[in-house]
């Protein structure tokens, strides 16, 4: 259970760090960005040095391969040149020393044959591990400048993209400038309208209140010939006194 609630609150730190570097990847990509390459970068100095250590270590175990496998041959060719010498040899006593010379450097062999089978194994062990990492650094370098090639090519398209959002908004400005100024000028047109209707319905009027006028107004001869004027005074009822009788009767009719 211990292990269990462990591995769980790791599983939910590894989710909270992942989380985090996600968000700070969508607040600033391009710092976010550099610093995975100089991670990757750092990553890959690593490696170099892993590299550098191992071809060292290559070196030194095929060295004491080669040290140890040279010194076999060498009493190897010891020890058949002593058997030669012992075959060919008639006196008694030198041909006990010859033996026991032999002996004593087949029993090196032996004993030396576990040491150059284990060095040989270690060499080819390093020699493995070597190309191992010589390859995971040829990758992690390959990655990295395909990686800051795709930055770079990132940076470009955000740089685009900036250019075109940016007259996208411009022309969405304008487009919403032409708009006002179209509502600005049918509210023109309108106010126009309405002030040529009101101006044509007050010279409608205008133009009925004078032939109104001019139709109820004595026109020119009824007013300056006297006959006339008089018919049209008598039509009406009205009569204008010529005499001072005529004038004074009115004035009595008035009492």
């Amino acid at each position: 259970m211990i292990s269990f609630i462990r591995n769980l609150v790791g599983v939910k730190t590894d989710q909270a760090v992942q989380g985090a570097m996600e968000a700070l990847v969508r607040w600033d990509p391009k710092s976010a960005t550099e610093a995975e390459l100089r991670t990757m970068e750092q990553h890959l100095d690593d490696l170099g040095r892993q590299v550098a250590e191992a071809r060292a270590i290559y070196d030194r175990e095929q060295r004491e391969a080669d040290e140890i496998k040279k010194l076999s041959n060498q009493r190897m060719a010891a020890a058949e040149h002593l058997q030669r010498q012992i075959d060919g040899e008639a006196d008694a006593s030198r041909k006990a020393a010859l033996e026991r010379s032999l002996e004593t450097i087949v029993a090196m062999l032996e004993e030396m044959a576990p040491d150059i089978e284990r060095e040989e194994r270690d060499a080819v062990d390093a020699r493995q591990f070597l190309e191992m990492l010589e390859k995971s650094y040829a990758d992690a370098g390959a990655k990295l400048k395909s990686a800051r090639a795709d930055l770079t090519r990132a940076q470009r398209d955000m740089g685009r993209a900036e250019q075109q959002r940016g007259m996208a908004e411009r022309q969405a400005e304008a487009a919403r400038r032409t708009a006002g100024l179209a509502s600005a000028t049918s509210g023109l047109t309108v106010a126009l309208k309405a002030m040529q209707d009101t101006a044509a319905k007050d010279l409608a009027a205008a133009e009925a209140a004078n032939a109104k006028a001019k139709l109820l107004t004595p026109s020119a001869p009824e007013k300056d010939d006297p006959n006339i004027a008089a018919a049209m005074a008598a039509a009406s009822g009205k009569t204008t006194p010529s005499s001072l009788s005529d004038r004074l009767a009115a004035l009595k009719a008035k009492h």
